[in-house]
């Protein structure tokens, strides 16, 4: 069996826009990762560790980013705005598909 790597959030299907590129997109919103952590090359089990620290720092707020503090909001704004605007340049759409 091949141990499957990630292949980074910028690599990822519509420039991360993914589950594991939005766990590394949280995580630097909550200064789990710095920015320029991209995860390239992770193994399964680095992600997991990983969606278990992000999980655990958005508990307090529900999951929802309006529940964030103000300087938290203002990171994930900017962090998931830029990844947006970057998918939608390399033609993503939000809108969804038959089989979504």
């Amino acid at each position: 069996m091949t141990n499957q790597l990630y292949v980074g959030v910028h690599q990822d299907k519509n420039n991360g826009l993914t589950h594991l590129g939005r766990m590394v997109r949280d995580a630097w919103v909550f200064g789990i990762l710095a920015e320029s952590e991209t995860c390239a090359g992770w193994s399964g089990e680095q992600m997991q560790n990983l969606y278990e620290k992000v999980h655990a720092a958005w508990e307090p707020y529900a999951h929802i980013p309006s529940r964030l503090p103000e300087d938290l909001q203002q990171c994930h704004t900017r962090i998931y705005g830029e990844a947006i605007a970057t998918a939608k340049k390399q033609g993503w759409s939000a809108e969804l598909e038959d089989d979504d």
